[in-house]
């Protein structure tokens, strides 16, 4: 039998294993979108040819600014997939709280989260998607760019925040910072949550 914590542990893994099943598809899909940009052969000997008739004979410069062009379309096409990703992530934690009360991981494992208005649902759907995705996010789009430094400070920033979400579900009251600051609580299905207050039997 699943003892509080570790049933709220697994519904959180069954939800993060559904935003890696996207992250997945949108790696595929972006491996594929790189690739036709790579192999567009005619496309680049028509950017390349331009670039060399207008370079005044610097060679050199022509086919660096190329280089440059392609690059920065595929880095282009990376963040726009983690920024597909974050959206998709917060969407789905929202739309499942404030339709159902519950994640498909939470309403597998018997949790709802409670009071679940929008605007509630919407708070903790934003700090669950930072603390879960978002920041490490920021973090891999600035290695990509070349900001090193700036990278490991925000993924440092992402450890931290991902702890300050999660720590305190181990804490007598269990809530989340995401439950803390969206004023809700994660309960077992049919026990009722006045307000914010949150209930005795909380998970």
């Amino acid at each position: 039998m699943f003892v509080p914590k570790l049933r709220r542990a697994v519904a959180w893994f069954i939800d993060f294993a559904l935003v890696l099943t996207l992250a997945s598809l949108l790696a595929v899909l972006t491996f594929h979108r790189i690739a036709a940009l790579v192999t567009d052969v005619p496309g680049l000997a028509v950017h390349g040819g331009f670039d060399l008739l207008t370079s005044h004979g610097n060679v050199v410069g022509a086919s660096e600014h190329l280089g440059l062009s392609l690059w920065d379309k595929a880095v282009l096409d990376v963040e726009e997939a983690f920024g597909a990703l974050i959206v998709a992530t917060f969407l789905y934690q929202w739309g499942c709280l404030a339709l159902a009360g519950r994640t498909l991981g939470k309403g597998l494992l018997g949790l709802r989260v409670s009071p679940s208005a929008p605007r509630r649902a919407a708070v903790r759907a934003a700090v669950t998607t930072a603390a879960d995705i978002a920041v490490y996010a920021v973090a891999c789009m600035l290695l990509i760019e070349g900001r090193f430094g700036l990278s490991v400070l925000v993924w440092a920033v992402a450890v931290v925040v991902f702890l300050l979400n999660a720590l305190p579900v181990f804490s007598p009251t269990r809530r989340s910072l995401a439950d803390r600051l969206a004023g809700t609580a994660v309960t077992a299905l049919g026990v009722s949550t006045p307000g914010a207050t949150p209930p005795v039997r909380t998970f």
